[in-house]
């Protein structure tokens, strides 16, 4: 008596993960900070994620049809819902609505349709997103609330959530706020403005919106960040090579700057504690597609991010320069991946 075996295709190891499950695990990740946002800003961050996932639907549904594609594998794969919170969570709570739906357009149908769909695109959705509506509305990413600590001690209005949904929907010239009495500056545009004015960084951190060693409020999301990061770890998600490059390149980059120059050049816990470094290192610097695969690769990636951010955030136009080293280090992992992945036993040269 013969038995059967029944395998599936080469090479018959299934995956440990779907897309799906992955997917999963970014989101649950990611709702520490995301609470955190919640109460440092508001409920502005929740409109936002709803535009964003709303608009990212639709557009998802639009180029499946268009390009003749199944619609339930990729409507379900929760692709679309980490996309738009990655995107959201870069996103002044207050923006206009059509923001976060020219962000999304952008994300979905340019970055990843264009390129074949998921899997194929080269760039990070989220950052694609992120890096257009930077140069296409500077005036509404610069208008941000304070955090919580300021308007519980009076230096800045708070607002309800009514006038929330009326500055997102309607305008905030159409409000019946002040502009200056809601909005404050985020920590790094505080430090480019105050630098371009003369003012020296000891100076600058002295102002209400920086805590004990970055931003006010920004210094508990990273931490939020940090721990999800680490669920993703735990759970075999990604690998410790992007993040680890990320955050040790960026304390080694920017240590010699400072102590050459403390008053012009930010501290190595200011770049970690005050922007998107901490979500670069774990939710967008390890995204499977756009980055690198082997291990030398990404910790080539994650330097390489590190390095330009804080190239960026020395010498740029740009208070955060996280969307485009992002986007420059996408345009080099197909290079970085040709010179490190390993050669299979008996190859010699190249192809």
């Amino acid at each position: 008596m013969t038995g059967q075996l029944n395998t599936s295709g080469s090479p018959h190891i299934p995956a440990r993960f779907s897309v799906t499950k992955v997917m999963g695990w970014v989101l649950i990740a990611l709702i520490p900070a995301i609470f955190a946002l919640l109460f440092y800003f508001g409920i502005g961050l929740i409109v936002q994620i709803t535009l964003a996932t709303l608009a990212g639907y639709l557009f998802e549904w639009w180029s499946l049809t268009w390009r003749h594609q199944p619609l339930k594998p990729f409507l379900t794969d929760l692709t679309v819902p980490v996309t738009a919170v990655l995107f959201a969570l870069c996103l002044s709570p207050i923006a206009p609505w059509y923001v976060a739906v020219v962000g999304m357009f952008f994300a979905i149908v340019v970055a990843k349709h264009l390129y074949g769909g998921l899997g194929n695109n080269i760039f990070n959705p989220a950052m694609v997103a992120f890096a257009t509506i930077l140069v296409a509305f500077p005036q509404s990413m610069s208008l941000w609330l304070p955090p919580t600590g300021l308007t519980q001690f009076g230096e800045l209005q708070t607002i309800d959530w009514k006038h929330t949904l009326s500055i997102i929907f309607v305008g905030i010239q159409n409000s019946d706020l002040a502009v200056d009495a809601v909005t404050a500056a985020t920590p790094l545009t505080a430090l480019k403005t105050g630098l371009q004015q003369g003012f020296s960084q000891s100076e600058i951190v002295q102002g209400m919106v920086f805590g004990d060693f970055g931003g006010l409020g920004w210094e508990w999301i990273a931490n939020w960040l940090f721990l999800g990061g680490l669920v993703l770890l735990y759970k075999r998600i990604i690998t410790w090579h992007v993040p680890a490059a990320v955050l040790m390149t960026t304390v080694a980059i920017s240590t010699p700057f400072y102590l050459f120059n403390a008053d012009i050049y930010m501290s190595p816990q200011q770049h970690i504690f005050s922007g998107g470094i901490m979500l670069a290192a774990f939710f967008i610097a390890t995204d499977p597609t756009s980055g690198c695969s082997s291990h030398r690769g990404k910790l080539i990636f994650g330097a390489g991010v590190a390095i330009l951010t804080v190239l960026i955030r020395n010498f740029g136009a740009y208070p955060d320069g996280v969307a485009f080293a992002v986007l420059l280090m996408n345009l080099s992992a197909p290079l970085i991946d040709r010179l490190t992945i390993p050669k299979p036993y008996g190859k010699k040269g190249h192809p």
